[in-house]
């Protein structure tokens, strides 16, 4: 079948390093007919060299909407994109790329991961384009990742790694408490929470949950966020990013915490108020003594916080789910429900409307 005959895909970001090499066969293994953005590819001559024979090259930022736009009004257009990490596919992108006028429109959006609130869901269902995601694919590694943090914050890993460098030898001024000793409460039960919850028991932590999905033993239940923000030493948030989760966490919410309580963030940046909780933090008298986030309201090259330079705040580039397996995991399920979806195969395959 000649390549101009076959469904073309957008790779906007591909898999860093050699996972690269996998998603690509993945995807023209489906007899798709791929483009790839080399704009994040690290080894870019390496990529041509390997693949110039089998797939076409472009090269632009992807979170510049104007270029990806452009992309699109170049050639022919393409009936999938698949992007990785998190690039806003707003309205003004969708009409575009959904003109009538383009020989090829866009009629599948991938993501690489969990969660699609970087895509306007509701112009997309307008526009007839079907948007797919890879939830839990990256659970155990957000899990391990959100233990990382508390670990981090709870034994004081950052300060006395700085004291060690400057040639300072100290103890702590007072005995951290053990995880057994904590109550660790988790905003969301879907599978990353389920994980983190699995993995935090197993360590002897008390756990407790809020989320629309009933606890299993020995998580316990409790009815509202309230009570959960009153009544745990830890809090882990992971929940979408929804109209109705969008600054979920703010001033009120943080002033019903234990005193000297932790809040950890691998979410999304837009549920908690960042200037609310840097407030917080700023505080000595807040109950809140520590967070570490992992996802912000403006990240990449918008990447900005009220909360950068607050010591007893640990910041982290969204790198949270970034493991090998994770990130293979994700590359993989998402060029396979591309083609499912591209071939008029929708069975199973996880579709997110707006």
């Amino acid at each position: 079948m000649d390549r101009m005959d076959r469904m073309r895909v957008l790779l906007l970001d591909a898999a860093p390093g050699a996972l690269l090499d996998r998603e690509l066969e993945r995807l023209v293994g489906h007899g798709l007919a791929v483009t790839l953005n080399l704009r994040r590819v690290d080894d870019r001559a390496g990529a041509r060299a390997t693949w110039s024979d089998r797939v076409e090259f472009t090269d632009f930022d992807p979170f510049g909407e104007a270029a990806l736009i452009a992309e699109f009004r170049a050639g022919s257009g393409f009936d999938a994109l698949k992007s990785r990490a998190g690039v806003p596919l707003r309205a003004p992108f969708l009409a575009a790329a959904t003109d009538p006028e383009l020989p090829r429109r866009l009629r599948v959006i991938g993501r690489a991961g969990a969660g699609t609130d970087h895509v306007d869901l509701a112009a997309a269902t307008r526009r007839g384009v079907a948007v797919t995601h890879t939830p839990g694919s990256n659970a155990n590694a957000v899990a391990e990742f959100a233990l990382a943090q508390l670990l981090t914050l709870t034994r004081d890993l950052a300060a006395h790694n700085d004291a060690a460098h400057r040639g300072q030898w100290g103890a702590p001024a007072a005995p951290p408490a053990e995880l057994s000793e904590l109550t660790l409460g988790i905003a969301g039960l879907g599978r990353i929470g389920q994980a983190l919850a699995t993995r935090a028991s197993a360590l002897g932590m008390t756990v407790q949950a809020h989320s629309r999905r009933p606890a299993s033993p020995p998580t316990r239940q409790v009815p509202t966020l309230d009570a959960l923000l009153a009544t745990s030493d830890v809090i882990s948030l992971h929940l979408p990013l929804t109209p109705q989760t969008r600054g979920l966490v703010g001033r009120r919410e943080l002033a019903l915490l234990r005193p000297g309580s932790i809040l950890l963030n691998t979410a999304r940046g837009g549920i908690v108020d960042e200037q609310a909780l840097a407030d917080a933090l700023r505080d000595p008298a807040h109950p809140l003594a520590a967070a570490a986030v992992d996802t912000f309201a403006h990240e990449h090259a918008a990447f900005a916080s009220p909360l950068f330079g607050l010591p007893n705040a640990l910041l982290t580039p969204h790198v949270a789910g970034m493991t090998r397996t994770a990130m293979a995991e994700a590359a993989v399920r998402c060029a396979d429900h591309l083609a499912a979806l591209l071939a008029g195969r929708p069975a199973g395959i996880p579709v997110a409307t707006g």
